[in-house]
């Protein structure tokens, strides 16, 4: 069995189409988890829905064959939703999806949220116009899900974030991929929730919005840096790092600086990118 890792979105908060935004991208969150079976049938799961979920559903269109995939929310904050109403296979007959989220079980649910999103006076097209058979369910960060599909557990914890986030743990085909973003650290504290999603991980993604030096500024806006990135995955025996949800104020330049920097640091740590491809 293989594992492929495609970033379709990696950056935070907002989109960003500038000339200094090519390199890196400016696709808000998405990820796509690709797991070939030996049957034939492949695991198919998307992480956040943000302006990447857009391309991805483009390119889902082209595919032959399998017409299905699980779709796991951290949060539903703008930048992590927004390409959800886009997204072409939704409205497609024949098409199937589970949408999961984790920390909205007391406030309404998964559905009510992406429902209002796609309302009036906000958006034009309403939810029930997509035609896919679409399940829409809620769990509780912290709790493991094993009933996904054969061959897959995803384990969730809690991060702190502001109106609530979940991390995930994708364990599949022997491979451990860990899904950490929107989450603030403390300082000189590990987080033990992040630890034990990272723990041992083929491949962690972890929110690197800021550096360390800006973070000081940035408390109580739920997000870390990419040295605590690195601190984190060092100390829970990570195999690599993707540095991810970067600032949309973090231009190419920028970027590549943090690149290098992350690089000396640790060799084991990369910056993701639109596009870029992982396999493990």
């Amino acid at each position: 069995m293989s594992v492929r890792v495609k970033f379709w979105g990696v950056r935070g908060s907002i989109a960003c189409s500038s000339p200094n935004h090519v390199v890196y991208g400016g696709n808000t969150s998405c990820i796509e988890v690709t797991m070939a079976k030996d049957d034939g049938e492949d695991i198919r799961l998307i992480l956040d829905a943000g302006t990447g979920l857009r391309a991805l559903g483009r390119d889902y269109m082209k595919r032959a064959g399998q017409r299905e995939a699980i779709l796991l929310l951290t949060h539903t904050h703008w930048d992590h939703v927004n390409g959800f109403p886009f997204f072409t296979p939704a409205y497609v007959p024949g098409w199937r999806f589970r949408i999961l989220a984790g920390h909205l079980s007391e406030s309404g649910g998964i559905h009510s949220v992406l429902a209002a999103q796609m309302s009036n006076p906000m958006f034009p097209v309403p939810l029930g116009a997509m035609q896919a058979e679409i399940s829409f369910e809620d769990f509780k960060a912290g709790e493991s899900l094993t009933d996904l599909c054969p061959g897959l557990v995803v384990k969730t914890r809690p991060l702190r974030h502001p109106n609530g986030a979940t991390g995930y743990r994708l364990e599949l085909g022997g491979k451990v991929v860990s899904y950490i973003t929107d989450t603030e650290h403390l300082p000189g504290e590990p987080d033990e929730n992040v630890l034990a999603l990272m723990q041992d991980a083929d491949l962690a993604i972890y929110d690197s919005m800021y550096t360390d030096d800006e973070f000081p500024a940035k408390k109580g806006w739920g997000h870390s840096t990419w040295q605590e990135g690195v601190r984190l995955a060092r100390q829970a025996g990570v195999k690599q790092l993707a540095i991810f949800h970067h600032d949309p104020e973090h231009e190419d330049d920028f970027m590549e600086q943090v690149e290098d920097e992350a690089r000396r640091m640790w060799p084991c740590a990369l910056v993701a990118r639109d596009n870029m491809v992982i396999s493990l």
